[in-house]
């Protein structure tokens, strides 16, 4: 399984991101093999408009089944949810921590967006 966390770094021990859509990067971990992918998203962090529709399309197109983030607006919610991304919100510090809170379960599925569109 591929799992796409927001991160403002390059490496599990990056501080998280709660942003979506401007996030700086995305860090897919996939847990069959331990491994991470890096996805620049600097391309997105000064849009105008469409930040998170195109986040969304370069988590699709990671191949993750998982999201890991703290905020999600409405636009890239929709094309997340439509495409069976689960979903999951914290607050962690960091992605390791992020991620270890993802695999013991302790976090709760989003249901939706959960901030307006263009929420900075």
């Amino acid at each position: 399984m591929k799992v796409a966390l927001t991160a403002a770094g390059n490496s599990l021990e990056s501080p998280f991101d709660s942003r979506f859509g401007r996030a700086q990067t995305f860090i897919i971990y996939d847990t069959d093999t331990e491994t991470t992918t890096v996805l620049d998203n600097a391309q997105n962090l000064n849009s105008a408009q469409g930040a998170g529709i195109q986040a969304a399309q370069h988590v699709l197109d990671s191949g993750a089944t998982a999201l890991i983030t703290g905020h999600l607006g409405p636009k890239a919610a929709k094309v997340i949810f439509a495409a069976g991304i689960d979903v999951y919100q914290t607050d962690a510090e960091t992605v390791a921590q992020a991620l270890a809170m993802f695999t013991s379960k302790a976090l709760k599925p989003m249901k939706g967006a959960d901030v307006d569109g263009h929420w900075v």
